[in-house]
This record gives C-alpha cells, sequence and structure tokens, in this order.
C-alpha cells in the first residue's frame, strides 16, 4: 500500500482520533490531543527511514560510498587537528540490524556520520555577569531553548558567548538533542548559525554533507528512541556520549537523503493541515454545544426550557460526540437543579423552612461540641447576589445559616508531621477530595498527638467538604463509614443542618452558578485560595428539603445517563486509537 493510500484510506483515524490531555482540578477536560494525527506522523517518519517515501534509484552513489567518504573526511579533520582522533565505532554485526534495508542503504553508528560532542555548562551568576547581552560572539543555546523537532531554535535569548577555545562552537546544520533530564531524546532540533551550547546537549556536526534533516527525521522516530532508552541510565535518565554514539542509523544515498526530506516536509506539512482542521472543528463544535446549552440555562419559564431542550434533542447525536460536550452538559444539568427546573415544584404552602429554626443536629456530638455557636446577624441578600429567579416556594440564605447550630466551617490540620509507621488518624487531603467523591484510595495518616488539636474537624459523616486550596474543584459528602477521619488545611469542612439534603449540596456546590462566586472570590497569586469567611458569606437557593431530595434524584439520573454516554465515547476513541496503532505496526512490518 503507497504512503498516499496508508493516508487516505484511513482518513477517519488520523482524524478523529483524539484522547483527554492529562491534567487536574477544575475545568481541566476541555484540552484533547490530536492522537491520531500524532500516530500519522511517526508513521510517516518510520516510513521514511525505511525507505519506504521514495523510490530507490539504482544510479545513485550507494550508501557505502557515502560513508566511506564521511570516514575519509573525519581522517582529515584529524590530521588537520580540527578532531582529537576518535575511538573507533563498534563494528555492525549482521544481527545488529534493525529492519531490512532497500537496494543501496546501509547501517551504520552515529559517530560514522558526524562529530559529535557536548556543550559547556554556565552558571546563573555567570550568565548574567558575563555573557547577558555580551556584543558579538555566538548565541548559547540551553535546553529550554530548543523544540521537539521542526522547530526552530530560540537564538535571541540574550545569552552570547566569545568565540574562543572555552566554548565549543557548532555550525549551521548541526543536529542538537537534550541528552539529560526530562526531555533527554525529545528535545532536538537544527542549528541555522554558529552557536555554543549547553552541557546536557549534544551536537552532531554531519561529515561529507550527510542531510542535516534525515538524522533530524531520525531522531523523531520510535526507532531511534527505543536505543535511546536501552542506553539510558541513572536517576534522572541521561545518555553518555560514547553510548549516544553508538546509536545505530539507517542511511540511504545522499541523494535520496534529499529526497526523503522534501518528502517528510510535503507530508508534515499535510499533517499540519488535517490538524488544523480538526482543531477548527473541535473548536467549531464547541462553540455549538456552548451556545445550544446556553439556551437551557437562560431559560426564563418551564415553557421556554421544554421548547429549548427540544430544539437541543433534535440534534443530540450531533451535538454530543465528545467527551468534552458531554462534560458541559453535565455543567448544565447541575446548573438547571439549583435553578429549579429540573423537577416540577411543591406547592407554596410547602415552603423551605427558615434556617435558623430548623439546623440542629443531626449526627450525635460530644459534649465539649454540643454548645450552639453565635453567628451573629447575618447580612441582609441584597438583589445583585441573586443571579436567576427562583420558584417562590424556595429561599435565598447564607451558607453560614445552613450550618449545624453547635458547629461551624473549618478547615483541616495545618501541618501534617510525619506519617506514623503504625497507628494514627486518617486524613484527607485535597488530593482525596474529587469533584462529587471521596478517593480513599491513598489516604495518609497523621498522628493522633497532632490530630487531638483538630477535634472541630473530626469527620463524623454526613459533611460536605470542599477543596478551598490546592487542587480547586473537590467537592464530596462524607460517607459514614469514614467517621472519624480528619482532614487537611486545603479542604473546608461543611457540616449542614437538617434544613438541608447533603447531595443537594454538594450538587449545587458543584454546579457553575456557585464556582463562578469561587472564582471570583479566590485570594493569593501563585498559590490561590478560597477564605473561609468569604465561603460562609454566599448566598445560595435552597428549596423545600423533599424537593431537594426529588432534585438530587432526577440529577443523578440524567448524570448517570451522561456517564454511560461518555463512557461509550471513551471506548470509542480507545478503539480508534489502538487502530490507528495497529495501522502504523502492520505498515511496518
Amino acid at each position: 500500500m503507497s504512503t498516499r493510500e496508508l493516508i487516505t484510506e484511513h482518513l477517519d483515524l488520523w482524524t478523529l482520533a483524539v484522547t483527554k490531555k492529562a491534567s487536574s482540578g477544575r475545568g481541566s477536560n476541555g484540552k484533547v490531543e490530536l492522537t491520531g494525527a500524532q500516530k500519522l506522523r511517526e508513521l510517516i517518519l518510520e516510513l521514511a527511514i525505511r525507505g519506504n517515501l521514495v523510490s530507490q534509484n539504482p544510479d545513485h552513489e550507494p550508501a557505502v560510498i557515502h560513508l566511506q567518504n564521511a570516514a575519509n573526511e573525519q581522517v582529515r579533520l584529524v590530521k588537520s587537528g580540527v578532531l582529537k582522533k576518535a575511538k573507533k565505532p563498534k563494528p555492525i554485526a549482521g544481527t545488529d540490524g534493525l529492519f531490512k534495508l532497500p537496494s543501496g542503504w546501509a547501517f551504520c553508528r552515529l559517530a560514522d556520520i558526524g562529530h559529535i560532542s557536548n556543550g559547556n555548562s554556565i552558571s546563573q551568576i555567570d550568565k548574567e555577569a558575563k555573557y547577558a547581552k555580551l556584543e558579538g560572539g555566538v548565541p548559547y543555546i540551553a535546553t529550554k531553548d530548543v523544540g521537539y523537532g521542526f522547530t526552530s531554535l530560540h537564538y535571541d535569548n540574550g545569552v552570547r558567548t566569545p568565540r574562543d577555545e572555552n566554548f565549543k562552537i557548532a555550525s549551521p546544520g548541526s543536529i542538537l538533542i537534550c541528552s539529560e533530564g526530562g526531555s533527554a531524546g525529545k528535545k532536538c532540533g537544527i542549528t541555522n548559525q554558529d552557536i555554543s551550547f549547553g552541557n546536557k546537549l549534544y551536537a552532531l556536526q554531519p561529515f561529507a554533507e550527510t542531510c542535516s534533516q534525515f538524522i533530524l527525521s531520525f531522531y523523531l522516530t520510535q526507532t531511534f528512541r527505543r536505543q535511546f532508552e536501552e542506553r539510558m541510565t541513572g536517576i534522572i535518565g541521561g545518555i553518555s556520549l560514547s553510548k549516544f554514539e553508538s546509536i545505530i542509523i539507517p542511511v540511504p544515498p545522499l541523494e535520496e537523503q534529499r529526497l526523503i526530506v522534501q518528502k517528510v516536509d510535503e507530508l508534515m506539512a499535510l499533517c499540519d493541515r488535517l490538524e488544523q482542521q480538526t482543531s477548527d472543528q473541535l473548536e467549531a463544535h464547541e462553540v455549538l454545544v456552548d451556545t445550544l446549552l446556553g439556551t437551557l440555562t437562560q431559560s426564563d419559564n418551564t415553557t421556554e426550557l421544554e421548547d429549548n431542550w427540544a430544539r437541543l434533542a433534535a440534534y443530540f447525536d450531533t451535538l454530543f460526540t465528545t467527551e468534552q460536550s458531554i462534560d458541559k452538559l453535565k455543567q448544565a444539568i447541575l446548573q438547571l437543579a439549583v435553578m429549579g427546573r429540573l423537577v416540577e415544584h411543591y406547592h407554596e404552602n410547602e415552603t423551605s423552612p427558615d434556617a435558623t429554626e430548623t439546623n440542629t443536629p443531626t449526627r450525635f456530638h460530644s459534649n465539649t461540641q454540643n454548645k450552639k455557636k453565635n453567628r451573629g446577624s447575618a447580612l441582609p441578600i441584597d438583589i445583585t447576589e441573586k443571579p436567576f429567579a427562583v420558584p417562590e416556594s424556595w429561599r435565598w440564605e447564607r451558607v453560614n445559616n445552613l450550618i449545624e447550630s453547635n458547629r461551624d466551617i473549618s478547615y483541616g490540620i495545618i501541618k501534617l508531621g510525619k506519617e506514623p509507621q503504625a497507628g494514627g488518624v486518617h486524613t484527607l487531603r485535597c488530593s482525596d477530595v474529587k469533584p462529587r467523591y471521596i478517593d480513599s484510595s491513598t489516604v495518609r495518616r497523621v498522628s493522633e498527638e497532632i490530630e487531638s488539636s483538630y477535634q472541630r474537624t473530626r469527620l463524623e459523616g454526613g459533611e460536605v467538604l470542599l477543596n478551598i486550596r490546592g487542587t480547586l474543584g473537590g467537592v464530596a459528602l462524607v460517607p459514614y463509614e469514614l467517621r472519624g477521619f480528619n482532614i487537611a488545611r486545603e479542604v473546608a469542612m461543611l457540616p449542614f443542618g437538617s434544613s438541608v439534603f447533603g447531595p443537594y449540596m454538594v450538587n449545587l456546590i458543584a454546579s457553575p452558578f456557585f464556582w463562578k462566586m469561587i472564582e471570583s472570590n479566590l485570594k493569593g497569586i501563585a498559590y490561590k485560595g478560597l477564605n473561609l469567611s468569604t465561603l460562609r458569606s454566599l448566598a445560595i437557593p435552597i428549596p423545600p428539603i423533599d424537593e431537594q431530595k426529588s432534585i438530587v434524584q432526577k440529577t443523578d439520573e440524567l448524570l448517570g445517563l451522561c456517564d454511560q454516554l461518555k463512557e461509550r465515547l471513551s471506548q470509542a476513541n480507545e478503539t480508534r486509537y489502538q487502530m490507528a496503532e495497529a495501522v502504523v505496526e502492520v505498515s511496518l512490518n
């Protein structure tokens, strides 16, 4: 099958295979990776270094002659004193070949086709004192100035070094690659001018006009990556110069190298267009979903909501085709729930009772805790704090008025201390409190001595927990089996009284309405958080208790359907990804 057929016959895989980027926190679901296009790029590069992109021409001078020319040039450079005599690379045995080569090609080691060296280390103090804004000289390229392949190096970084024997110089056409750390074997690029470079970079300066772009294309393949990783050592991960030099590379005739580079450029431009097209479609789809879901949450009455829902439902299969769009639908459901649009309203004589009269404790507490809190008089709720109208049987209340009379909203243990080897009290951190559930699989323990000073946040079960610092977005109801646990300072405990239904409060806090208030009240620069005084003062809509339970039942039902649909879409995306991988594997074998 030709390269063109591989692309066109599997176009749906290259354009539709996407995966969600891994990230944490609220609002992290909107980013996706175009993994289909990524797999297509991998396939193109692998085909390139195997001789499958362009036809072989028997009139081209074979690679063995080109490699002999490279060896002769290396000898001349050593004799002239430009290079030091290097240890001769280990010959490639017949079993070392990576795959069957086309006619006219040959395997060699990287050290056979170019001079490889690492650069110079410059301390931050010297950079600022000696080399920042130096007139003349050459740009100094560090790892941070190198991209991931076909992107240009960042030359205008404000650091230049003189042309002297203290600094190694890489000439135009040298191929740089990171040799150590998290970017090892990944960050790479080609120079277009003389540079000096950092000690965590290797520069390969080709012999005998070996095509730099072909070597760079090889660096970007899985074939190279596997060899690189096999040779890495150390805790932080790095590859020695000698081991890097020993990596095996397939070499085509010089003329074919240039044709391959030209074809790779052409096909990568096609990948760029496919990615842009897919990205534009996803963006347009996202705007459409936002707009139509907005008509639901902005409906003024039940009749208008039903009309808008009917309009949206007619295109349901077209609109909700991505995990991100389903997440937006879930947010719309939560928003409609807190606005009183999901269930039929109760009669006016079943109004929500006054919080100050009904917020009696719903759990057993010790005598030391059983003192009624003096909360003072809450400020009246201004009309500006009510962003939407609620049914007549509902009321607006400040969060603090809904808390149990003998407890308070509190954050937990400030310093957890060293985890005890035995015993201790399980303590929930912000990483344990997820959106609408608690993950107790990695809960750490705190010594009884430290925890005893924080009895106010010792959990009874039934409280609502909210992340107020760290990984924001987590809010969950405490199950009764976690009775006796405590919480860390990044987590706030909200012990609601009997006038509210815990699961309703979780859904309300998880809604866009509540999170808009939180985000507008976050304090801090690098480490933002929500003050408890602000949290206590937030105004929220409260329906009658029985209606709260009906709303939760309906909300959970709809969110459950969304989760089922999302799971099916996730499985479909995974299938596309696996099929794309299979096409690549079959094509190479």
